[in-house]
């Protein structure tokens, strides 16, 4: 069994860390001008315009069963819908706003469907919700709000009461986990961190030199954070909450970055559950002109990247604002499918190799968490033979994974052993050794 203890968290994570791969799927009114789902704040689009979206927002090729197919089909085992992101659009039917996409010329149900779809294939669903909402009247002018700039956004900005705000965030919470059945994970985005921190990053140095003293700074108290994850819990106290509303709760969710050691918890040595997020390209929504795609070998490496450290992976998906999924997001889900078809047993059931083995150069190490079996991910693929440490009293029997096909190995000096490995390296696009061990 593996010897890596997490700590215990609040929600059933069990199902979670075993499954290991999930997809994020990024739709709102922000796949209509198809240049970034933060469009409304980048570009500061007034209300009256992007009503527009509002008003012609049809995405008549939707199909929830076409998306739960293709998740199952490149070895995801659970999803995550933006029920509403920062826009502050509803892809479900909420009796606290007209918002929605059933007041939309397409008049269905996202959730709904999404939901429905993606537990008849056997997937667990999520929901992600944005804490932030540049839609409601009530919620405050801050220094990523679309009205930020404006010559009287302090006036604008009166009368404005977060109070009813947070009222419409706990009420709306309440719909999604109590109108579509059990839901397995509900992701909050986002508080903001500390000016300290935020400063750190250029981007948001750029956003941060935009703050006036008045604007508000969200934080778990903007929330009321701890009264709205009570609720949840009474809800349903199995359900998996990230930690993006500023407590610390189930998983930690590092977002488009390499985590290079399993996370903890902050000021201590207890291992956290984590799940890495990241997109396919540039943006999270649908960006039609955006052509900064990840490789194959980028996008498995990322998921590697994530369990070989103890961690989860979820890919984004955003899909047109006709609704179905472009032939760029196909070719990606494609390249995991082909993967995960022939290798994803290094992937469910694994975590990081026990410290007593050491990935050779170029490697990254999976293993099962019965201990009983032991990947080597060959990123840099080697010339002749892979030389590999403290293995050979350990070593039963050693094949490529992806065909079942041995691999001979040759004593190297103490306890050290070389794998003959194909001089040529195999069509697949990492290509990993799978060791029994005694």
């Amino acid at each position: 069994m593996s010897s890596y203890k997490l700590k215990k968290t609040d929600g059933d994570t069990s199902w979670f860390v075993n499954d290991r791969f999930g997809m994020f799927i990024h739709f709102g009114l922000y796949s209509m001008p198809a240049r970034h789902e933060w469009i409304k704040s980048l570009e500061e689009i007034p209300e009256e315009k992007y009503e527009k979206y509002f008003k012609y927002f049809n995405p008549d090729l939707f199909d929830a069963k076409e998306w739960a197919k293709k998740a199952k089909e490149a070895g995801m085992k659970y999803a995550v819908l933006t029920a509403k992101h920062h826009e502050g659009f509803c892809l479900f039917d909420s009796k606290y706003t007209d918002y929605k996409s059933t007041n939309t010329p397409f008049g269905r149900d996202i959730v709904k469907e999404y939901v429905e779809a993606f537990r008849a294939e056997g997937l667990k669903v999520g929901l992600y919700y944005s804490l932030i909402d540049w839609h409601h009247p009530d919620y405050q002018i801050d220094l990523f709000h679309p009205r930020r700039a404006d010559e009287d956004a302090f006036e604008q900005n009166q009368g404005r009461d977060m109070a009813k705000y947070r009222e419409y965030l706990h009420n709306q919470v309440r719909e999604i986990l109590t109108n579509y059945g059990k839901i397995d994970i509900l992701w909050f985005d986002f508080s903001y961190p500390s000016k300290e921190k935020i400063s750190d990053n250029w981007v948001n140095r750029l956003a941060l030199s935009r703050y006036k003293e008045w604007m508000g700074w969200t934080d778990k108290n903007t929330w009321d954070a701890e009264n709205l994850i009570k609720m949840i819990r009474e809800i349903n106290p199995d359900i998996i909450i990230n930690n993006r509303a500023n407590i610390d709760q189930d998983i930690f969710t590092p977002e488009q970055t390499l985590t290079t050691e399993w996370m903890k918890y902050p000021g201590t040595d207890e291992l956290a559950v984590w799940e890495s997020c990241h997109t396919f390209s540039g943006s999270w929504g649908y960006f039609r002109d955006e052509m900064s795609w990840k490789t194959p070998e980028m996008m498995i490496r990322t998921l590697l990247d994530s369990v070989s450290r103890g961690g989860n992976l979820i890919m984004n998906v955003g899909p047109t604002s006709r609704g179905n999924f472009d032939y760029r997001a196909n070719d990606a889900l494609d390249v995991f499918g082909e993967w995960m078809k022939v290798n994803g047993r290094s992937i469910y059931g694994c975590t990081k190799a026990e410290p007593e083995f050491t990935a050779p150069n170029g490697c990254l190490l999976t293993q099962s968490e019965d201990g009983k079996r032991l990947y080597v991910h060959m990123i840099d693929y080697p010339y002749s033979e892979l030389i590999m440490e403290n293995i050979a009293d350990k070593l039963d029997y050693a094949q490529l994974l992806h065909d079942g096909s041995e691999i001979i190995t040759h004593q190297r000096g103490n306890n050290r052993l070389a794998f003959d490995v194909p001089g040529i390296k195999p069509k697949t696009t990492i290509c990993t050794l799978e060791l029994f061990l005694k």
